[in-house]
Protein backbone atom coordinates (compact mmCIF):
# COMPACT_ATOMS: atom_id res chain seq x y z
CA UNK A 1 0.00 0.00 0.00
CA UNK A 2 2.88 2.36 0.81
CA UNK A 3 4.37 1.60 -2.61
CA UNK A 4 1.07 2.61 -4.24
CA UNK A 5 0.96 6.03 -2.57
CA UNK A 6 4.59 6.73 -3.48
CA UNK A 7 3.77 5.84 -7.08
CA UNK A 8 0.68 8.09 -7.15
CA UNK A 9 2.56 11.06 -5.67
CA UNK A 10 5.46 10.49 -8.08
CA UNK A 11 3.04 10.39 -11.03
CA UNK A 12 1.40 13.68 -10.01
CA UNK A 13 4.62 15.58 -9.23
CA UNK A 14 6.53 14.31 -12.29
CA UNK A 15 3.69 15.22 -14.64
CA UNK A 16 3.38 18.65 -13.00
CA UNK A 17 7.09 19.38 -13.44
CA UNK A 18 7.30 18.19 -17.06
CA UNK A 19 4.13 20.03 -18.12
CA UNK A 20 5.28 23.23 -16.43
CA UNK A 21 8.71 23.10 -18.09
CA UNK A 22 7.27 22.23 -21.51
CA UNK A 23 4.67 25.03 -21.58
CA UNK A 24 7.10 27.71 -22.89
CA UNK A 25 8.26 25.19 -25.51
CA UNK A 26 4.63 24.65 -26.55
CA UNK A 27 4.19 28.42 -26.81
CA UNK A 28 7.18 28.74 -29.13
CA UNK A 29 5.98 25.81 -31.23
CA UNK A 30 2.48 27.30 -31.51
CA UNK A 31 3.88 30.55 -32.87
CA UNK A 32 6.15 28.78 -35.36
CA UNK A 33 3.41 26.59 -36.88
CA UNK A 34 0.80 29.35 -36.87
CA UNK A 35 -1.46 27.85 -34.20
CA UNK A 36 -2.78 31.23 -33.08
CA UNK A 37 -6.21 32.17 -31.75
CA UNK A 38 -7.23 35.58 -33.08
CA UNK A 39 -9.87 37.72 -31.30
CA UNK A 40 -13.45 36.97 -32.37
CA UNK A 41 -17.00 37.76 -31.28
CA UNK A 42 -17.40 34.83 -28.88
CA UNK A 43 -13.84 35.09 -27.59
CA UNK A 44 -12.67 36.60 -24.31
CA UNK A 45 -9.25 37.91 -25.37
CA UNK A 46 -8.31 41.11 -27.18
CA UNK A 47 -5.01 40.03 -28.75
CA UNK A 48 -3.75 37.00 -30.72
CA UNK A 49 -2.80 34.07 -28.46
CA UNK A 50 -0.78 30.89 -29.12
CA UNK A 51 -3.29 28.06 -28.80
CA UNK A 52 -1.46 24.75 -29.00
CA UNK A 53 -0.40 24.73 -25.36
CA UNK A 54 -2.06 21.36 -24.90
CA UNK A 55 1.17 19.85 -26.23
CA UNK A 56 2.71 20.57 -22.81
CA UNK A 57 -0.10 18.69 -21.06
CA UNK A 58 0.23 15.74 -23.44
CA UNK A 59 4.02 15.56 -23.05
CA UNK A 60 3.76 15.80 -19.28
CA UNK A 61 1.27 12.95 -19.31
CA UNK A 62 3.07 10.63 -21.75
CA UNK A 63 6.62 11.18 -20.45
CA UNK A 64 5.44 10.46 -16.91
CA UNK A 65 3.84 7.18 -17.98
CA UNK A 66 7.05 6.17 -19.76
CA UNK A 67 9.17 7.03 -16.72
CA UNK A 68 6.98 5.31 -14.14
CA UNK A 69 5.59 2.37 -16.09
CA UNK A 70 8.34 0.02 -14.93
CA UNK A 71 7.25 0.62 -11.32
CA UNK A 72 3.64 -0.44 -11.94
CA UNK A 73 2.47 -3.91 -11.00
CA UNK A 74 0.61 -4.45 -14.26
CA UNK A 75 2.23 -5.06 -17.61
CA UNK A 76 1.04 -3.21 -20.70
CA UNK A 77 -2.49 -4.42 -21.16
CA UNK A 78 -4.53 -4.42 -24.34
CA UNK A 79 -6.82 -1.80 -22.82
CA UNK A 80 -3.97 0.56 -21.93
CA UNK A 81 -2.45 0.11 -25.39
CA UNK A 82 -5.81 0.92 -26.97
CA UNK A 83 -6.10 4.04 -24.85
CA UNK A 84 -2.63 5.27 -25.85
CA UNK A 85 -3.38 4.73 -29.56
CA UNK A 86 -6.78 6.43 -29.27
CA UNK A 87 -5.29 9.35 -27.33
CA UNK A 88 -2.60 9.69 -30.01
CA UNK A 89 -5.29 10.02 -32.67
CA UNK A 90 -7.06 12.68 -30.60
CA UNK A 91 -3.84 14.66 -30.10
CA UNK A 92 -2.94 14.62 -33.80
CA UNK A 93 -6.50 15.70 -34.64
CA UNK A 94 -6.26 18.53 -32.11
CA UNK A 95 -2.95 19.75 -33.50
CA UNK A 96 -4.32 19.90 -37.04
CA UNK A 97 -7.44 21.69 -35.79
CA UNK A 98 -5.40 24.28 -33.89
CA UNK A 99 -3.42 24.99 -37.07
CA UNK A 100 -6.10 24.73 -39.76
CA UNK A 101 -9.55 25.02 -38.08
CA UNK A 102 -11.01 21.73 -39.28
CA UNK A 103 -14.73 21.24 -39.92
CA UNK A 104 -16.81 20.00 -36.99
CA UNK A 105 -18.07 16.91 -38.84
CA UNK A 106 -14.54 15.77 -39.69
CA UNK A 107 -13.45 16.19 -36.07
CA UNK A 108 -16.49 14.27 -34.87
CA UNK A 109 -15.73 11.39 -37.27
CA UNK A 110 -12.11 11.11 -36.14
CA UNK A 111 -13.20 11.22 -32.48
CA UNK A 112 -15.51 8.28 -33.17
CA UNK A 113 -12.61 6.35 -34.73
CA UNK A 114 -10.41 7.05 -31.68
CA UNK A 115 -13.19 5.92 -29.35
CA UNK A 116 -13.74 2.73 -31.39
CA UNK A 117 -10.03 1.89 -31.05
CA UNK A 118 -10.43 2.03 -27.27
CA UNK A 119 -13.67 0.03 -27.33
CA UNK A 120 -12.23 -2.76 -29.49
CA UNK A 121 -9.28 -2.89 -27.09
CA UNK A 122 -11.74 -4.00 -24.40
CA UNK A 123 -12.66 -0.74 -22.64
CA UNK A 124 -16.43 -0.96 -22.20
CA UNK A 125 -19.11 0.27 -19.86
CA UNK A 126 -21.01 -2.66 -18.35
CA UNK A 127 -24.01 -1.35 -16.45
CA UNK A 128 -25.94 -3.84 -14.34
CA UNK A 129 -29.57 -2.82 -13.90
CA UNK A 130 -32.12 -5.61 -13.48
CA UNK A 131 -34.29 -6.49 -15.42
CA UNK A 132 -32.51 -4.84 -18.38
CA UNK A 133 -29.12 -6.55 -17.90
CA UNK A 134 -29.17 -8.47 -21.21
CA UNK A 135 -30.16 -5.44 -23.29
CA UNK A 136 -27.61 -3.20 -21.56
CA UNK A 137 -24.82 -5.70 -22.21
CA UNK A 138 -25.65 -5.69 -25.93
CA UNK A 139 -25.59 -1.90 -25.90
CA UNK A 140 -22.31 -1.64 -23.98
CA UNK A 141 -20.38 -0.69 -27.13
CA UNK A 142 -22.70 2.14 -28.26
CA UNK A 143 -23.04 3.39 -24.66
CA UNK A 144 -19.24 3.51 -24.28
CA UNK A 145 -18.89 5.27 -27.64
CA UNK A 146 -21.46 7.90 -26.63
CA UNK A 147 -19.73 8.39 -23.27
CA UNK A 148 -16.20 8.81 -24.68
CA UNK A 149 -17.15 11.11 -27.56
CA UNK A 150 -19.57 13.04 -25.35
CA UNK A 151 -17.09 13.75 -22.54
CA UNK A 152 -14.34 14.56 -25.07
CA UNK A 153 -16.50 17.32 -26.55
CA UNK A 154 -17.92 18.42 -23.21
CA UNK A 155 -14.49 19.41 -21.91
CA UNK A 156 -13.70 21.10 -25.22
CA UNK A 157 -16.87 23.19 -25.01
CA UNK A 158 -16.01 24.65 -21.58
CA UNK A 159 -12.61 25.83 -22.80
CA UNK A 160 -13.82 29.41 -23.08
CA UNK A 161 -12.12 31.28 -20.21
CA UNK A 162 -8.51 31.49 -19.08
CA UNK A 163 -7.71 28.49 -16.90
CA UNK A 164 -11.24 27.07 -16.92
CA UNK A 165 -10.74 23.77 -18.76
CA UNK A 166 -7.37 23.07 -17.11
CA UNK A 167 -8.68 23.75 -13.60
CA UNK A 168 -11.98 21.90 -14.01
CA UNK A 169 -10.19 18.92 -15.58
CA UNK A 170 -7.73 18.87 -12.65
CA UNK A 171 -10.61 18.76 -10.18
CA UNK A 172 -12.38 16.04 -12.18
CA UNK A 173 -9.17 14.01 -12.44
CA UNK A 174 -8.58 14.20 -8.67
CA UNK A 175 -12.20 13.20 -8.01
CA UNK A 176 -11.88 10.22 -10.35
CA UNK A 177 -8.56 9.33 -8.72
CA UNK A 178 -10.26 9.08 -5.33
CA UNK A 179 -12.99 6.88 -6.83
CA UNK A 180 -10.44 4.68 -8.62
CA UNK A 181 -8.54 4.20 -5.36
CA UNK A 182 -11.75 2.74 -3.92
CA UNK A 183 -12.11 0.30 -6.83
CA UNK A 184 -8.45 -0.64 -6.54
CA UNK A 185 -7.44 -0.20 -10.19
CA UNK A 186 -3.80 0.93 -10.01
CA UNK A 187 -3.45 1.91 -13.66
CA UNK A 188 -6.59 4.09 -13.53
CA UNK A 189 -5.29 5.84 -10.39
CA UNK A 190 -1.90 6.49 -12.00
CA UNK A 191 -3.58 7.83 -15.15
CA UNK A 192 -5.81 10.25 -13.21
CA UNK A 193 -2.97 11.39 -10.91
CA UNK A 194 -0.78 11.99 -13.96
CA UNK A 195 -3.52 13.90 -15.74
CA UNK A 196 -4.16 16.13 -12.71
CA UNK A 197 -0.44 16.90 -12.43
CA UNK A 198 -0.18 17.71 -16.15
CA UNK A 199 -3.15 20.11 -15.98
CA UNK A 200 -1.92 21.91 -12.88
CA UNK A 201 1.58 22.24 -14.34
CA UNK A 202 0.08 24.04 -17.33
CA UNK A 203 -2.36 26.18 -15.31
CA UNK A 204 0.04 28.92 -14.03
CA UNK A 205 0.59 30.21 -17.59
CA UNK A 206 -3.01 29.57 -18.63
CA UNK A 207 -4.78 31.32 -15.73
CA UNK A 208 -6.01 34.86 -16.31
CA UNK A 209 -4.26 36.77 -17.77
CA UNK A 210 -3.26 33.78 -19.89
CA UNK A 211 0.01 33.59 -21.79
CA UNK A 212 -1.10 30.58 -23.83
CA UNK A 213 -4.25 28.55 -24.58
CA UNK A 214 -4.42 24.77 -24.57
CA UNK A 215 -6.47 24.65 -27.79
CA UNK A 216 -8.23 21.57 -29.09
CA UNK A 217 -4.95 19.67 -28.68
CA UNK A 218 -5.28 19.95 -24.92
CA UNK A 219 -9.04 20.18 -24.38
CA UNK A 220 -10.01 17.11 -26.43
CA UNK A 221 -7.11 15.12 -24.96
CA UNK A 222 -8.29 15.98 -21.45
CA UNK A 223 -11.88 15.00 -22.22
CA UNK A 224 -10.84 11.76 -23.92
CA UNK A 225 -8.54 10.77 -21.05
CA UNK A 226 -11.12 11.57 -18.36
CA UNK A 227 -13.74 9.54 -20.22
CA UNK A 228 -11.54 6.47 -20.69
CA UNK A 229 -10.09 6.47 -17.16
CA UNK A 230 -13.58 6.68 -15.68
CA UNK A 231 -14.49 3.52 -17.62
CA UNK A 232 -11.26 1.76 -16.62
CA UNK A 233 -11.61 2.60 -12.93
CA UNK A 234 -15.04 3.69 -11.76
CA UNK A 235 -17.32 1.57 -13.95
CA UNK A 236 -15.51 -1.58 -12.83
CA UNK A 237 -16.48 -1.01 -9.23
CA UNK A 238 -20.20 -0.22 -9.34
CA UNK A 239 -23.37 -1.07 -11.22
CA UNK A 240 -25.80 1.67 -12.28
CA UNK A 241 -24.39 3.85 -9.48
CA UNK A 242 -21.16 4.07 -11.49
CA UNK A 243 -22.90 6.11 -14.17
CA UNK A 244 -24.28 8.56 -11.60
CA UNK A 245 -20.95 8.86 -9.80
CA UNK A 246 -18.97 9.34 -13.01
CA UNK A 247 -21.39 11.97 -14.32
CA UNK A 248 -21.14 13.88 -11.04
CA UNK A 249 -17.33 13.79 -10.98
CA UNK A 250 -17.44 15.36 -14.45
CA UNK A 251 -20.57 17.30 -13.54
CA UNK A 252 -19.95 20.84 -14.81
CA UNK A 253 -18.76 20.04 -18.38
CA UNK A 254 -21.38 17.29 -18.85
CA UNK A 255 -24.39 19.27 -17.64
CA UNK A 256 -23.27 22.45 -19.39
CA UNK A 257 -23.03 20.48 -22.65
CA UNK A 258 -26.44 18.84 -22.14
CA UNK A 259 -28.03 22.25 -21.53
CA UNK A 260 -26.28 23.66 -24.62
CA UNK A 261 -27.59 20.80 -26.78
CA UNK A 262 -31.13 21.23 -25.41
CA UNK A 263 -30.99 24.98 -25.99
CA UNK A 264 -29.88 24.58 -29.61
CA UNK A 265 -32.44 21.87 -30.38
CA UNK A 266 -35.20 24.08 -28.92
CA UNK A 267 -34.11 26.85 -31.29
CA UNK A 268 -34.11 24.47 -34.24
CA UNK A 269 -30.34 24.76 -34.62
CA UNK A 270 -27.66 22.11 -35.06
CA UNK A 271 -26.21 20.88 -31.75
CA UNK A 272 -22.80 21.81 -33.17
CA UNK A 273 -23.75 25.46 -33.69
CA UNK A 274 -21.54 27.65 -31.45
CA UNK A 275 -23.30 30.21 -29.26
CA UNK A 276 -22.77 32.40 -26.25
CA UNK A 277 -25.11 30.56 -23.92
CA UNK A 278 -22.63 28.50 -21.91
CA UNK A 279 -22.53 29.11 -18.17
CA UNK A 280 -19.13 30.80 -18.33
CA UNK A 281 -20.47 33.20 -20.98
CA UNK A 282 -23.53 33.95 -18.86
CA UNK A 283 -21.40 34.75 -15.81
CA UNK A 284 -19.25 37.14 -17.83
CA UNK A 285 -22.35 38.79 -19.31
CA UNK A 286 -23.68 39.24 -15.77
CA UNK A 287 -20.65 41.33 -14.87
CA UNK A 288 -18.26 38.86 -13.28
CA UNK A 289 -14.60 39.13 -14.24
CA UNK A 290 -12.89 36.15 -15.86
CA UNK A 291 -11.17 35.28 -12.58
CA UNK A 292 -14.43 35.49 -10.61
CA UNK A 293 -16.34 33.38 -13.15
CA UNK A 294 -13.60 30.75 -13.23
CA UNK A 295 -13.43 30.53 -9.43
CA UNK A 296 -17.22 30.11 -9.24
CA UNK A 297 -17.05 27.26 -11.76
CA UNK A 298 -14.12 25.71 -9.89
CA UNK A 299 -16.33 25.74 -6.80
CA UNK A 300 -19.20 24.05 -8.64
CA UNK A 301 -16.78 21.39 -9.96
CA UNK A 302 -15.38 20.74 -6.48
CA UNK A 303 -18.87 20.33 -5.04
CA UNK A 304 -19.82 17.92 -7.85
CA UNK A 305 -16.67 15.89 -7.22
CA UNK A 306 -17.30 15.76 -3.48
CA UNK A 307 -20.89 14.66 -4.09
CA UNK A 308 -19.60 11.79 -6.23
CA UNK A 309 -17.08 10.73 -3.59
CA UNK A 310 -19.50 10.88 -0.66
CA UNK A 311 -22.22 9.08 -2.59
CA UNK A 312 -19.70 6.28 -3.11
CA UNK A 313 -18.94 6.16 0.62
CA UNK A 314 -22.65 6.59 1.44
CA UNK A 315 -21.88 9.43 3.86
CA UNK A 316 -25.39 10.85 4.31
CA UNK A 317 -24.52 13.67 6.72
CA UNK A 318 -21.81 15.05 4.47
CA UNK A 319 -24.11 14.79 1.47
CA UNK A 320 -26.69 16.98 3.25
CA UNK A 321 -24.00 19.56 4.07
CA UNK A 322 -22.78 19.66 0.47
CA UNK A 323 -26.29 19.97 -0.94
CA UNK A 324 -26.99 22.86 1.44
CA UNK A 325 -23.73 24.46 0.29
CA UNK A 326 -24.89 24.14 -3.33
CA UNK A 327 -28.13 25.95 -2.48
CA UNK A 328 -26.25 28.70 -0.60
CA UNK A 329 -23.80 29.10 -3.49
CA UNK A 330 -26.68 29.36 -5.98
CA UNK A 331 -28.33 32.04 -3.83
CA UNK A 332 -25.09 34.03 -3.55
CA UNK A 333 -24.61 33.96 -7.33
CA UNK A 334 -28.23 35.04 -7.88
CA UNK A 335 -27.96 37.82 -5.27
CA UNK A 336 -24.77 39.31 -6.67
CA UNK A 337 -26.08 39.04 -10.23
CA UNK A 338 -29.16 41.07 -9.33
CA UNK A 339 -27.12 43.53 -7.25
CA UNK A 340 -24.81 44.16 -10.20
CA UNK A 341 -27.76 44.55 -12.59
CA UNK A 342 -29.39 47.10 -10.27
CA UNK A 343 -26.19 49.16 -10.26
CA UNK A 344 -26.40 49.38 -14.03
Amino acid sequence: MEHDWVLYIAAFSTAFAISNVMTPVAKTLSLKVGAIDYPKARGMHAKPMPRMGGIAIVLGFLFTLLLLYRFMDHKLSRQLAGFIIGAGIIVVLGMFDDCFNLKARLKFLVQIIAALVVIFAGVRINIVFWPFNAALQKLSGPITLLWIVGVTNAVNLIDGLDGLAAGVSSIAALSLMALCIVTGDEIAVVLTATLAGSCLGFLPRNFNPAQIFMGDTGATFLGFTLAVTSVLGVFKGYALLALVVSMLSLGFPIFDTLFAMSRRIAKGESIMTPDRGHLHHRLIDRGFSQKQAVMILYGISILCGLLAIFITFKDTKTLVVIMLTVFVLSFVIYFFNNKWKNKE
